[in-house]
């Protein structure tokens, strides 16, 4: 079984390696026959033989993971102190890379290196590679027992998917007792890429794509509400909504501007041909909580997000009117990558989990996807 795993993530492996090739040499090259693989119980030193590309001569698979660290660091004396190897031998080892590929793959300047285009394309084929061996050696090691391994989840900030949190960590601490479950919440990261990369197993975030490397499972739309300082005078009907028109002169805090929420908001001004009145960008709600309960200004966020920091005689939420500004909520996958058993049992349960809250009365506003 270990040694059928192995021939599959090699045959695998040397396939990713000449796309790499094809991408960064702009060559067109066939899909390469199965090369050999020395059995030996060091697998993390396989090599990838080209039957096709003498070219790419053989790529050892610490080397290609060794050029992943260089990048995610942005130093190679950073990297090479972390591998504990030499720094002159790792360049030695990024030098033979880009032997391999005929193209320079990082940028060296005084604050470090950056990636090329070519070891960019480079360091994403390495990302899917190195989670398939990751991979591979839990599915063999855990056999027929119960479902076991890492599965990380990204949250969008100010989204429905950072409210889920709580609730897929307690269940699948019940139900899938082996599994550790990663979760990640930032407004740094674009989740789609660390997606498309294998660095996240999912994500939930704003939008329904389409977008390549990446396949998306429609979980919800919710719309946005005003959460205002309870002492603030605003216009609105019996029905507690107010109109886009009236809040244009009141201090905003908002998201930044990549931000998909900000990105709704700005459009919907916009589309209006109305302007803002934005006072700060804030990305901490705890920050953004206690900002509008000593009044310093409103804000605009789905229920999801704007209950939660909702206080009794401090805050309050109104809905929006003319225009109902509301955005697609859904659940990222790789299309490359390919999932584990544990994987898809929390991606299970994230989706039946969202479609329940969605459906619930206690998310006004939020439509449930079918």
């Amino acid at each position: 079984m270990f040694w059928r795993h192995m021939d599959y993530l090699y045959s695998n492996f040397a396939t990713r390696a000449q796309e790499s090739f094809a991408c960064v040499t702009d060559l067109k090259i066939p899909p390469c026959s199965h090369g050999f693989i020395d059995h030996s119980p060091q697998w993390a030193d396989y090599q990838v033989h080209s039957s096709s590309h003498q070219e790419i001569g053989q790529l050892d698979i610490r080397r290609l993971q060794a050029f992943v660290k260089i990048i995610d660091l942005g130093s190679i004396s950073r990297a090479a102190d972390l591998l504990n190897i030499a720094q002159p031998a790792l360049s030695q080892q990024l030098a033979a890379l880009e032997s391999a590929f005929r193209q320079k793959l990082v940028i060296r300047s005084k604050s470090g290196v950056t990636p090329t285009i070519a070891g960019s394309v480079l360091y994403r084929h390495v990302q899917i590679l190195s989670k398939q061996f990751d991979r591979a050696m839990v599915e063999i090691t855990q056999g027929d027992g119960p479902l076991v391994g890492k599965v990380s989840v990204g949250l969008s900030p100010y989204s429905a998917g950072s409210t889920l949190s709580v609730e897929l960590l307690r269940r699948v601490r019940d139900e899938l007792p082996g599994i550790i479950l990663h979760l990640t919440e930032s407004f740094d990261d674009i989740y789609s890429e660390l997606v498309m990369t294998g660095r996240l197993d999912m994500a939930v975030i704003h939008g329904s794509g389409p977008m390549k490397g990446v396949s998306f499972t429609p979980l919800m739309k919710e719309e946005f509400f005003l959460l205002a300082p309870h002492a603030l005078e605003i216009p609105h009907d019996s029905e507690n909504a107010v109109q886009l028109t009236d809040i244009t002169g009141i201090p905003l805090l908002v998201p930044p501007k990549h931000n998909f929420v900000r990105k709704a908001i700005d459009m919907a001004f916009i589309r209006k041909g109305l302007e803002p009145t934005i006072v700060a960008e804030i990305e901490a709600l705890t920050t953004l909580q206690g900002a509008i309960q000593e009044g310093i200004g409103s804000t605009i966020l789905p229920w999801s997000v704007a209950s939660r920091i909702a206080v009794e005689g401090k805050s309050r939420i109104y809905s929006l009117r003319n225009p109902v500004i509301s955005e697609n909520v859904s659940l990222c996958i790789p299309e490359l990558v390919p999932e584990t058993e544990a994987s898809v049992a929390v991606r299970e349960r994230l989706i039946n989990l969202a479609r329940a809250m969605a459906s619930s009365r206690n998310w006004p506003g939020t439509q449930a996807s079918t």
